[in-house]
């Protein structure tokens, strides 16, 4: 038997409700904010990820499925969203079309690293991105939304963590007085942290072994180093949380996997996901688009795993999800009306009503098994005796009371069936 591939899952009519409730919370929640959504193709070329997220990070080095087309050109299945948001961007001229871009998407990515809970090879993220402006107040929208989200999926044990990484300059000056603190501890250190010492440093404080850790517990600080108006940025994005009630906490290890990232980053955590506690993370990455080809142009974002999102909602049991039911379940009582009972829902669906029949030529007791079992609303039988008489019967299942109609009686029945 052919299995799915590991590392990816079927989504199965039980559980989309769940993605439904989600998706379409995403999207009612952007729209408030004037999000505008956006679709990329789920392939691109290699280079913009390679230039964009960076040569020397875990998923453009070990994680990123790439293959050749027929015509040689390296093809990358898109492991996040950003790029392919700028690349677009930058590809239609938007900046030409307005100002300020906001944009946001619910997408599928592919990476190849190892499933675990809430990760998989091909995962589901929403997000955001902010093009055009440097305001701080964006920094604290992305913020407040992915929030917002969360809060109203009635998820209780979630924690903000921010941070900022300063500019260019400034940072590369802490980047030399981290290099000089690990300098005497670098054989302590992991294969991994040791590769990064020389490629991308900050990664460091992304290790999750035990003796990176303990060794990045004593490091110099990044927020002591930063510039003055990255620091100002930095008040304002946190006087905002404050002035919205958003709780959070300045965690001064957090840096971010990504190398286009500059100023804010932040975090949105959940104690109930296990380890891998991220539901979300985004920041500013004023350096981006340039760096693919555009114009200077500031942006910020951000991206959140459903299958995680999920994990912990169904971890805390606070899906409020609705009680799926049909309207009506079409019984035939003879089997030589198979035809007319499927017409009957075909006219019923054609009003929005939402309605079954049977098509395996069951038993009048099979087929009420099977309204019972979508939860319909009402039953009509159609045959027998009263059929003879040009008339059904509708069967109201909460209260089991029984109405019989004229079948040019159609449309009464129809109101009923609407409520």
């Amino acid at each position: 038997m052919i299995k799915a591939v590991t590392g990816t899952k079927d989504i199965l009519p039980d559980d989309i409700e769940k993605w439904y409730l989600v998706e379409n919370l995403v999207r009612e929640i952007f729209k408030l904010f004037n999000y505008k959504e956006i679709r990329t193709p789920v392939f691109e070329e290699t280079a913009l990820f390679s230039r964009g997220i960076g040569e020397a990070t875990d998923i453009v080095s070990k994680e990123m499925y790439t293959f050749l087309d027929r015509s040689e050109l390296s093809l990358t299945l898109k492991p996040e969203m950003t790029a392919s948001v700028v690349r677009a961007f930058i590809e239609h001229s938007l900046d030409k079309k307005n100002n300020l871009n906001k944009l946001f998407y619910i997408s599928p990515m592919f990476r190849q690293e190892r499933p675990q809970a809430g990760r998989f090879r091909q995962f589901h993220q929403f997000g955001a991105e902010a093009l055009g402006s440097n305001d701080p107040l964006l920094d604290a929208e992305m913020i407040i939304m992915a929030y917002t989200v969360f809060k109203n999926l009635g998820l209780k044990n979630v924690n903000v963590k921010i941070n900022s990484l300063g500019e260019p300059n400034s940072r590369e000056i802490y980047k030399k007085e981290l290099h000089n603190y690990l300098s005497d501890k670098i054989e302590k250190l992991s294969e991994d942290s040791k590769r990064r010492i020389d490629i991308n440093i900050l990664r460091i404080f992304d290790s999750k072994e035990l003796q990176d850790i303990e060794i990045m517990k004593n490091a110099p600080v990044l927020l002591s180093y930063i510039d003055e108006q990255s620091l100002n940025q930095f008040e304002e994005v946190k006087k905002c949380l404050l002035n919205n009630n958003i709780p959070f906490e300045v965690d001064t290890t957090l840096v971010r996997g990504l190398d286009y990232y500059t100023n804010t980053t932040f975090e949105v955590v959940s104690g109930s996901v296990g380890s891998q506690s991220a539901l979300c993370g985004g920041g500013r990455y004023n350096l981006l688009i340039e760096q693919l080809g555009g114009k200077p142009t500031p942006g910020v974002g951000f991206a959140a795993g459903i299958e995680r999102l999920l994990l912990a909602c169904e971890n805390e049991n606070c899906l409020n999800l609705p009680n799926e039911k049909i309207d009506v379940y079409v019984v035939r009582l003879d089997n030589e009306l198979k035809h007319e009972a499927y017409n009957l829902c075909l006219r019923f669906r054609s009003k929005g009503i939402i309605s079954e029949t049977d098509y395996a030529g069951r038993s009048i007791k099979a087929q009420m098994r099977e309204a019972n079992k979508y939860g319909s609303k009402f039953v009509l039988f159609l045959g027998g005796d009263e059929y003879k008489q040009n008339k059904v019967v509708l069967k109201n299942m909460y209260n089991s009371e029984q109405t019989n109609f004229d079948l040019n009686e159609m449309e009464q029945i129809e109101k009923l069936l609407c409520h």
